[in-house]
């Protein structure tokens, strides 16, 4: 049975984080500085008492209201997060009973970053083929901005706050494609939160400064960004061309293709090495920032609601990054 996404939609916390007040914490920061290398103007932030499961939970009702779906047409539930509001239960069973999804529903966490979204379309088209579901709630949902340390310039420009729900089906809009997905673990301690979990218990650890005018600590995000960059400008290039032979297609198949939203330079930098025309590489988050798993729905949202969408039309979706882990498919439209 095939699997399709049926509907997507995404929601923002209220509090925004500008290049101007970043400024004025950073003075060295210029807010033309921020706004072209990195290519964010604002994040959102989550509230101090609004919390990951609780913008899921919003996603998720945005989804029901803007595609008139019932919560009682779910029958399982997937929930991307690394920012989950215990250690147990698991988060996805309080968002079941805060959105009154049926009881009979499956539902259960997956902690990936960046490669979440794929990861979750994988998890979500194994079920529908295996006949286990027919609509299955996958919900991204990151708090990035809760582990970043106050004085650490750099992960505050990058990161934003955000939430996306899919309902993945037996019949929708897009076909989902084969999967191309893969890891290595060698690259954990390059993008980390150490502290917090049950081998670093939390403490009250001094932070230090990195020598770029970052501050850190081990209970805060810590981000190697010229590690990161050299096991991307590695790993996707080989990404995007093993997703395609999956596919049995060729890079001039590709329509639009859509990676995760990490930086513009990071992005720039890749569409030049794979050679991917400009105008078939979208990039959406000047406004929103790299909101780590939502921002390959969110990207894929709007880039439907911007251009008209043919039927047959084929996008390449991938992601990649803390894990190390990566991931990619294509979707095929059906209709508009």
């Amino acid at each position: 049975m095939q699997a399709f996404i049926k509907a997507v939609s995404y929601y923002l916390p209220q509090q925004r984080l500008t290049n101007l007040t970043l400024s004025a914490l950073f003075p060295e920061w210029g807010v033309e500085k921020i706004a072209n290398k990195i290519g964010i103007d604002t994040r959102h932030i989550a509230a101090e008492d609004e919390f990951a499961s609780d913008m899921a939970v919003a996603a998720a009702q945005k989804l029901f209201v803007e595609h008139n779906i019932a919560p009682t047409e779910i029958d399982f539930i997937l929930y991307c997060t690394q920012s989950p509001d215990y250690f147990l239960p698991t988060t996805a069973c309080i968002i079941q009973d805060k959105l009154r999804i049926p009881v009979k529903a499956g539902a259960l966490d997956f902690n990936l970053g960046c490669s979440g979204y794929i990861y979750g379309l994988a998890l979500a088209k194994g079920l529908v083929a295996a006949g286990i579901a027919k609509n299955i709630l996958l919900l991204t949902s990151e708090t990035y901005s809760k582990f970043i340390h106050p004085g650490d310039k750099r992960n505050r420009t990058i990161f934003g706050d955000a939430a996306a729900a899919t309902l993945v089906s037996t019949d929708g809009f897009a076909g989902i494609g084969e999967f191309e997905l893969g890891t290595d673990g060698k690259g954990a301690e390059n993008l980390i939160v150490k502290q917090g979990a049950i081998r670093y218990p939390s403490k009250n650890a001094d932070s230090v400064n990195d020598g770029y005018g970052n501050e850190q600590s081990p209970g805060h995000l810590h981000m190697d960004g010229p590690e990161i960059f050299a096991f991307t400008s590695k790993a996707v290039p080989s990404l995007i061309a093993d997703t395609l032979f999956k596919n049995n297609l060729d890079k001039t198949d590709i329509d639009q293709f859509i990676l995760h939203q990490a930086n513009q330079f990071l992005l720039e930098h890749l569409r030049k090495k794979i050679e991917i025309p400009a105008e078939k590489f979208y990039i959406y988050m000047a406004n929103v920032g790299n909101t780590v798993s939502s921002s390959v729905p969110i990207a894929l949202s709007e880039a439907m609601n911007e251009r008209k969408v043919r039927p047959a039309e084929k996008w390449l979706l991938a992601g990649f990054g803390v894990g190390y882990s990566w991931g990619g498919t294509v979707i095929t439209f059906n209709k508009p």
